[in-house]
């Protein structure tokens, strides 16, 4: 015979699942149209598997696991799904959280949206073209911006810039 108190924490982990469910932010994907759109056969034969985890489903990387972590050369870093500009290496910097971490985007190169995993509330950052995920945004930047657009490295790669002619 099933004990009361078994049967109670059931139920009550069950509507526990659901609720956390319900808190997770939908993808950004499913909410805007983007200018480049594939079918997730597309995204996956394009992407390597940690690439596809973090742009489609929101993942990310382990902390300190990115080569991007320890890039200082001047460049650009893109977005590893549709090659769009993001983040130039003049606004990098060393944030210590183990990701990528820049205090302002290029020009029309993200978009945001809010992220509700895990029960709090922050902003998501996406590729504007492509919608692939980056990371989140977050208000403990440095100056002129305050913000660190904290990135996941496999959704980026790095375009050094041309040397220059001497």
């Amino acid at each position: 015979m099933i004990d009361r108190r078994i049967l109670l924490a059931s139920v009550a982990g069950l509507f526990g699942l659901a609720a956390f469910r319900w808190l997770r932010a939908s993808p950004a994907q499913a909410a805007e149209k983007f200018e480049i759109e594939k079918t997730d056969a597309e995204w996956r034969a394009q992407l390597t598997p940690q690439q596809y985890e973090i742009l489609r489903n929101q993942g990310t990387e382990r902390p300190g696991s990115s080569p991007l972590l320890k890039e200082h050369r001047k460049g650009t870093f893109a977005c590893a799904g549709c090659d769009l500009p993001l983040f130039s290496s003049e606004t990098k910097y060393e944030s210590g959280t183990g990701w990528p971490s820049f205090w302002k985007p290029l020009d029309n190169a993200v978009g945001t949206t809010s992220d509700r995993t895990f029960g709090m509330v922050r902003t998501e950052v996406h590729c504007r073209r492509c919608g692939g995920h980056l990371g989140h945004v977050f208000d403990d930047g440095p100056k002129p911006t305050g913000l660190r657009y904290c990135m996941d490295g496999f959704a980026l790669v790095f375009h050094p810039a041309a040397p220059s002619a001497t």
